[in-house]
Parts: structure tokens; sequence; C-alpha cells
């Protein structure tokens, strides 16, 4: 469903990575790997459609990036290595805003937040809460948009064992329906889906 054709990417006068292919199709688990500063998040951004490569192109479905546009954003959840969380606002509050940001109608933002074992925390402000805890707002995200692909950096960031397990159980769901994820972590994932392995190198 997404391709990436030999894709460079240029950071700083720094050369991160060149000529990368990627075809990721339905029911996939891609892995990429790769020490701190070899370029993992800057790929994510650049399959998220936030950036562009330096050269390269992206086809999602058989349609360039710039023509793909708003269909794919649509059918795509990005959840990044920072949270993206409004800190002033409650769980719920931030939960809603990013519904309401994406065109969605959820019935009850509380059941949801419940789901990841956030009950009595709901209308707490998210700067009072852990950093694990935040993490589990961020993956509220997972289970309130219907999406083909999902693009998860670092997601196991600040999360307990269960919160691990709650997150791997999710996305070998996920897969089994025809979804695709493409993830960077520093911890091995130990889905049950098959992985698909990226690596990427740190260039001198």
């Amino acid at each position: 469903m997404l391709v990436g054709q030999d894709l460079s990417c240029t950071k700083r006068d720094r050369l991160l990575f060149e000529n990368l292919q990627i075809e990721v199709g339905s029911g996939q688990f891609w892995y990429v790997k790769g020490p701190n500063g070899a370029g993992k998040t800057s790929l994510l951004r650049i399959l998220a459609n936030l950036t562009s490569p330096t050269e390269g192109q992206l086809t999602w479905q058989g349609e360039p990036f710039n023509q793909a546009g708003r269909n794919y954003h649509k059918d795509m959840v990005y959840v990044g290595h920072k949270t993206g969380l409004n800190q002033q606002l409650s769980a719920v509050e931030n939960v809603l805003y990013w519904s309401a940001l994406n065109g969605l109608n959820i019935t009850s933002a509380y059941d949801v937040l419940a789901e990841l074992g956030l009950v009595g925390l709901e209308d707490m402000p998210i700067r009072q809460l852990s950093e694990g805890q935040q993490r589990r707002v961020a993956l509220t995200r997972l289970w309130i948009k219907e999406a083909k692909i999902w693009i998860l950096d670092e997601p196991y960031a600040a999360l307990d064992v269960l919160g691990i397990q709650l997150l791997n159980t999710k996305i070998d769901n996920f897969i089994e329906s025809g979804g695709s994820v493409v993830m960077t972590s520093h911890q091995e994932p130990l889905v049950k889906s098959p992985i698909q392995l990226l690596t990427l190198a740190y260039q001198l």
C-alpha cells in the first residue's frame, strides 16, 4: 500500500540515508531499527507525510503523495516520540480535541481511556500524569480512529510491562485485520505478527 523508492534524507548537511526502498503491504509489520542519529525518526516523519525526502518518491495505493494527500491522512495514524498532548488539558479533553481535529465522533472518551488503564485519571491535567500515563493517552489514537496504516515512533517509551503487552496485542489484532504498521523502537517488539526488518546505519 505504501511504497517509497530511492528515498534519501539530508539534515544539516549530513546524509542520514540514501537510495532506501520500502514497500509496506497490507497486513505487514515493519520494524525500523538502528543507532541514535541514523535517521529513524526522519524516515517515519517522511512516511507520515509530515516532511519530504531530499530525494525519492512515495506513493499510497498507487497515488503519489502529492495527489493522495487527504486520503492518506484519513487512512493513517501517526504517533510520534513526543506525545503531542496539551499539558494544560485533561486526558478526556485531549482525546476529544484530537478526535474533533480528525473529524471523528466518539461516544465516550472515558471508555477509551478505561481500555488503556486510565480509570480515575481522565479529568486530571496531563501535566500531572506520569510519562507512562501520558503515553497511554497518546496511544488512544490507535483505539479511536479506523485506519489502514499506523506509523509509530518509539511507542513503548515510558510504558510499563502491562502497557507494552496491551499495545502489542492491539498491534497484532490490527495486523490480523489487514492493517499495516511501521514502527521504530530501541526495544525489540514482541508481537506475534511476522516482522519485516529495515535497518538504518549511522552515516559517518
